[in-house]
């Protein structure tokens, strides 16, 4: 019976290839199959959430950080605290260091947000930060 290859892209990992015996031939002798798998370099996958008016895209890629210009925007840091917060403008922030859960006013849930995450809060929104995890950001208002 021929063994099977399960293969897995892992991120930016790339396949390998393997072989495998097969049955033996009518000589007897074993045969071998090479089994190739592309060569593909897998992205990074990137999933967008919005829960609570907070929109959040985990895992950016590099070209829409450039495209925002992300890398000069001002930053921001603090260590693990927690303390409320008014948005007085629309914040875009791509957390580089850290771990926050923020609680929206007037809901008994939270949304977690940590480094690797960009982040939009909307203008008027009130919340508290509880920041398990000192954070660095950077950030703009818009």
């Amino acid at each position: 019976m021929a063994s099977s290859f399960v293969g897995t892209l892992l991120p930016n990992h790339f396949t390998q290839t393997k072989h495998s015996a097969v049955p033996a031939s009518r000589s007897g002798a074993p045969r071998r199959r090479r089994v190739h798998l592309a060569t593909t370099r897998a992205e990074t996958m990137t999933t967008v959430i919005e829960k609570l008016g907070i929109k959040i895209e985990r895992n950016p890629p590099e070209s829409k950080l450039t495209q925002l210009g992300v890398r000069q925007w001002p930053k921001w840091g603090c260590p693990p605290s927690k303390f409320p917060w008014t948005y007085e403008a629309k914040e875009t922030c791509y957390l580089l260091e850290g771990k926050v859960k923020v609680f929206p006013s007037g809901s008994n849930e939270s949304v977690e947000i940590a480094a690797g995450d960009l982040v939009v809060f909307p203008k008027g929104m009130s919340c508290t930060w509880d920041v398990s995890v000192g954070v660095d950001k950077h950030y703009n208002f818009e």
